[in-house]
């Protein structure tokens, strides 16, 4: 097992903090050995210095999206805090039906890692507006930063444990059993979301403005100057009424953003 030094977790960690926002603190020395332990090792290096002038001397790009790839959680899972699913349902929804007046519905799900938020948010959708959705571009933004993740969103492939959460309703209409441990999301869903890379941290190219941003779970791994930074992008990004929705570990205070609380980790642009 490598060791790393303390310039070396400062090298990597300032650089990971300056490159997609994850504030890795001292306590976090074994979660960066163990996580990129078999990096070095199969890359014939001898210690993390060596593997931290790789990176920064790589042109190709490669370095940085194996080491975002290792170093990211994407620990998600169906149903999530159900909640705000069963609000963006009642009561977002509704308001966006009588609101949106070129039928233009606008939502992202940031930091989606490996599918499951935007999917249910797609089969919400897609219950909510029945024959009527064909009058909408309703399609839902799907964004992270980690390729493994996007790459078995974009596949919409489950196990059954992975699906066990989905309300059954949802299971029957919206997943194609592959055989008896695996499933996968009906084209009909899949072609509802739009995955795409994209680093939180870059600057927002959005032309227009989304009436919904889910951005659950993503700030819990940011410092507090990161997290109001990214906040106040999202606030410029959302239109006049849209919602924020984030996770339940997650707050900030009105102090610090201009948006209102309205529900539990559930904000909204006045």
């Amino acid at each position: 097992m490598f060791t790393i030094t303390d310039k070396e977790f400062k090298q990597l960690s300032c650089y990971i903090k300056t490159t997609i926002g994850i504030n890795l603190k001292e306590t976090k020395k074994t979660f960066m050995v163990s996580r990129l332990h078999n990096v070095l090792l199969e890359m014939g290096f001898k210690s993390f210095s060596e593997y931290y002038d790789y990176i920064i001397a790589d042109k190709t790009g490669n370095a940085v999206v194996t080491l975002i790839d290792k170093i990211t959680t994407n620990h998600t899972f169906f149903m999530r805090e159900p909640d705000h699913f069963y609000y963006f349902k009642d009561k977002v929804l509704p308001y966006l039906k009588n609101t949106v007046k070129d039928k233009d519905l606008r939502i992202w799900s940031a930091g989606c890692s490996s599918g499951e938020e935007p999917y249910i948010l797609a089969m919400i959708i897609d219950e909510f507006f029945g024959e009527e959705k064909k009058k909408w571009d309703r399609k839902v933004l799907a964004t992270d930063i980690s390729n493994r993740a996007l790459k078995k969103a974009v596949e919409g492939i489950y196990s059954k444990e992975e699906i066990a959460s989905i309300p059954i309703q949802w299971k029957l209409k919206y997943l194609k059993p592959l055989s008896k441990e695996k499933f996968v999301i009906v084209d009909k869903i899949k072609n509802e979301v739009i995955f795409r890379k994209f680093n939180l941290m870059d600057a927002f190219p959005f032309k227009k403005k989304f009436h919904v941003i889910f951005c659950r779970n993503v700030m819990i791994y940011f410092d507090n100057d990161t997290k109001y930074q990214l906040l106040n992008k999202i606030y410029n990004s959302l239109d006049n009424g849209g919602y924020l929705f984030v996770g339940h570990s997650e707050s900030f205070n009105r102090k610090m953003s201009k948006f209102k609380n309205i529900a539990p980790a559930i904000y909204r642009k006045e």
